[in-house]
């Protein structure tokens, strides 16, 4: 296990002690709407990691390599980016699925605009954000994010 593991159990045991000292009611509370979200969330978990293991066990690293790898060009960072941001899935899960693409030959780039992406663009979520910020404004802040993404995954091909 690395340092920065237990670093960061050890201060959310702390901070869960010191939660629990001060309202241990509340404390009590925040673990059930903690432990109900992770039950909410792991049937996602397996799928992500089951979808990981058939990536990895039928997609020959080569074809990784040829569609998202640093052969592919522009054309495979756009196809990851886009990717990106239809997928609808916690940024959380996206990890180990962006470590096997890497592990199977995708380009350090691509993966950044993956999960760049991901977390910054939400197509599924377009229709609620034109309600409550507008269509102009909404499609703005998709498209600017967007290209920021783009900008930040070529930094890190540069940068690594």
């Amino acid at each position: 296990m690395s340092a920065t593991v237990i670093i960061i159990n050890l201060a959310t045991l702390a901070c869960f002690i010191l939660a629990f000292l001060k309202d241990r009611q509340k404390a009590i509370r925040g673990l059930a709407v903690a432990a109900k979200a992770f039950i909410r969330i792991l049937p996602l978990v397996f799928i992500i990691i089951i979808l990981i293991g058939l990536l990895l066990g039928f997609v020959p690293q080569a074809l990784i390599a040829r569609i998202i790898g640093e052969q592919a060009g522009f054309d495979g960072l756009l196809l990851v980016a886009f990717l990106g941001a239809i997928l609808h899935i916690p940024s959380l899960i996206s990890y180990p699925l962006a470590g096997s693409l890497l592990e199977g030959g995708a380009s350090v780039t691509a993966v950044a605009a993956f999960i760049t992406t991901l977390t910054m663009i939400g197509l599924l979520t377009l229709p609620l954000e034109i309600k409550e910020l507008g269509k102009k404004m909404a499609f703005l802040r998709n498209g600017l994010s967007f290209i920021v993404a783009l900008l930040i995954a070529l930094l890190m091909g540069v940068i690594l």
